[in-house]
């Protein structure tokens, strides 16, 4: 049947339509190059070598499993780490003894040893500077009688003396003179806060403690301000960043800001800060306070530390989930597991679709009616607490997966293929079958069921692309295919786990995109193609 339909003219003119259709031709090929290639995903990503050559014997890890005494000796039957062992003794000393790996020398089971992953050594020295506090104890009269650093806050000269009244540094505001009021009349008043913007240009915040009634009215009270940390006056506050690699003096690409900083700094304690960077590159260290100018600095070291999930390095180009796999391995074969599903769940529902539609439209009457509320019936039930179920009992696999998502999946296709059949079966050629004594059989299959092929075809991959998008949904939820599969949902899963990995965002989403948009251009020309009207439009 399908050579007949091959080589059917109106399948002829419909093929050579669809060529026409530049997009979805192209689509079809890509489709193909990209499935055709996630086959052999073990040629292209794998950790397994394709090829062993040890002490004149010839190896292939990629098709045979060889247990790791195979090529140290020691006893082992585990699995072989092949990266190690092509670093020992055994093949570096022989130059007979060597490995051909894939061209992507990772599989996407293989958790990575965070040591094998090269990172930038840069180590970069934060120099945070500490708001000065100051205090102005004050009487009932807004007098200033003492002062604690006060001078520095307000950036007042050094001979400029701190005294007379409040007013003459900050604007009494009305909540302001409350505050203080309050307090002064052994009043219960929560803590106040107030920025203040000093007329020449100076910020800085103004802070009154919470204070609790003692029985007795204060004579003087303490208001203390902090230095700004941003605005005109928090220039100061901006952090300096000087950035070290491996030579023991800083890089010549610094800021001039930590230039200066720098060259302000103590011998003794520019000595101090460069022994704690050779220290942050073998481990953690801890903060220094240091003074620089009369002023406090919080001086931190930050260094690129391997924690997975890992953003794209080199030789990880996608990044590195949250067990260290790499993510490029884990889409290529995902690619593969996506489009394997789609297509046996799809040929799966296609054919019991077929058969259940051609029972009823073939038939009809009660036979037609019957299986059309047997078919109701059976839609009714929710298929993802059955999925549950099913999980539940046996455990969570492809093939049940597959076969619990086909037991539901036919149920639209045999909806068209029983209407095709009720048109078909009154048509003269049938009638003609009938008459000469052709079985039900092979008028249903051989005459009827070719001239009922156009949805099958048509819908074909639009139901590919709905099955791919169902599996990745299912795996996204935690009911799809069991841990560690390589799958697209279960990196999208593990992206809503860790949101600020973009990678595990980014790269699956968008093989999911690229895949389901190729597969509808592929329909919207198959549509096209069995157009019989391709130029007609509405006016």
């Amino acid at each position: 049947m399908l050579q007949r339909l091959i080589k059917n003219p109106m399948t002829r003119r419909r093929l050579a339509r669809f060529k026409r259709i530049r997009r979805a031709y192209v689509s079809f090929w890509v489709l193909v190059v990209l499935y055709g290639l996630s086959l052999g995903s073990e040629l292209i990503c794998n950790s397994s070598p394709l090829y062993v050559r040890f002490e004149g014997r010839s190896y292939f890890p990629v098709l045979i499993f060889y247990p790791e005494d195979v090529f140290t000796g020691s006893g082992k039957k585990t699995r072989p780490d092949y990266y190690r062992i092509l670093h020992s003794a055994a093949f570096s000393a022989d130059p007979d003894n060597f490995m051909i790996f894939p061209p992507f020398p990772h599989g996407p089971f293989q958790s990575l040893n965070p040591e094998r992953i090269a990172v930038s050594k840069d180590v970069t020295v934060r120099f945070d500077p500490l708001p000065i506090v100051g205090t102005a104890t004050i009487n009932r009269d807004f007098q200033i009688v003492a002062s604690f650093r006060l001078q520095p806050v307000l950036q007042l000269s050094a001979g400029a003396a701190v005294g007379g009244g409040l007013a003459d540094y900050v604007p009494l505001t009305d909540s302001l003179k409350r505050a203080i009021q309050g307090r002064f009349a052994d009043q219960a008043m929560p803590r106040f806060t107030l920025p203040v913007t000093l007329p020449d240009g100076v910020r800085c915040t103004l802070s009154l403690a919470t204070y609790r009634p003692r029985g007795r009215p204060p004579q003087t009270l303490k208001v203390v301000f902090r230095e700004a940390v941003a605005g005109a006056g928090g220039a100061a506050l901006t952090p300096v960043m000087a950035v070290f690699d491996s030579r023991p003096e800083p890089r010549t690409r610094l800021s001039d800001a930590a230039t200066a900083l720098l060259g302000r700094m103590r011998p003794s304690d520019r000595r101090t800060v460069l022994e704690r960077v050779a220290l942050r590159r073998q481990g953690e260290v801890d903060d220094l306070r240091l003074e620089i100018d009369g002023r406090l600095y919080l001086v931190s070291f930050e260094k690129q530390e391997v924690r997975f999930p890992f953003g794209p390095v080199a030789g990880h180009p996608l990044g590195l989930d949250g067990a260290g796999r790499d993510v490029l391995a884990r889409i290529v074969y995902g690619l593969r597991t996506s489009m394997s599903f789609g297509f046996l769940l799809v040929a799966g529902s296609m054919v019991l679709g077929i058969l259940a539609g051609a029972l009823q439209g073939y038939y009809g009457g009660l036979t037609d009616i019957t299986g059309q509320r047997l078919v109701e019936i059976w839609s009714a039930l929710p298929f993802l607490y059955v999925m549950i179920l099913m999980g539940s009992i046996y455990g969570r696999s492809f093939s049940l997966l597959l076969f619990c998502y086909g037991l539901f999946n036919w149920i639209g296709i045999s909806y068209y293929i029983r209407a095709e059949f009720l048109r078909l079966r009154r048509q003269p050629f049938v009638e003609a079958a009938r008459c000469m004594g052709v079985s039900n059989v092979k008028i249903m299959f051989k005459h009827i069921l070719p001239n009922a092929m156009i949805p099958v075809i048509t819908f074909f991959p639009f139901s590919l692309v709905g099955a791919i998008g169902a599996l990745a949904a299912l795996d996204y939820l935690g009911f799809g295919l069991p841990p560690p599969t390589p799958s697209w949902g279960e990196l999208l899963f593990q992206a809503q786990q860790y949101r600020w990995a973009w990678w595990l965002i980014l790269y699956p989403s968008l093989a999911l995109f690229l895949v389901m948009l190729l597969g509808v251009f592929v329909g919207e020309g198959i549509r096209g193609a069995h157009d019989p009207k391709p130029h007609a439009r509405v006016v």
